[in-house]
């Protein structure tokens, strides 16, 4: 019998060719952690997971791992965690640059 989550998780990892904050979406990387695929049951979350490793073998990314979200009234996950909560803000130091800056923040 496979555990229930508790949340819906979604899987982050960091760009190797930029170092950007990157959510597996439908159809692969994305920026935009609105876009990203969610897992709700344990076997939907390792198949995630499967796939973020097949990407860390391939030199895409790294630091792959599940966070858990919460679904919003648009359908959108939001990180639940403050860790997570940083990482779709973007960096903390400058912000007029990067997601912070534009479309994306939070």
């Amino acid at each position: 019998m496979m555990p229930v989550f508790k949340h819906p998780q979604i899987l982050i990892a960091s760009n190797l060719t930029d170092g950007e904050v990157v959510f597996l979406g439908p159809s692969g990387w994305e920026r935009d952690h609105r876009r990203a695929r969610v897992a709700r049951k344990a076997d939907e979350a390792t198949a995630l997971e499967a796939l973020g490793m097949r990407d860390i073998s391939a030199n895409r990314v790294v630091d792959v791992y599940l966070a858990d979200v919460e679904i919003g009234s648009d359908g959108a996950p939001t990180p639940l965690h403050y860790r997570e909560k940083m990482r779709v803000k973007g960096p903390s130091v400058r912000l007029d640059l990067g997601k912070q800056a534009g479309e994306g923040a939070l």
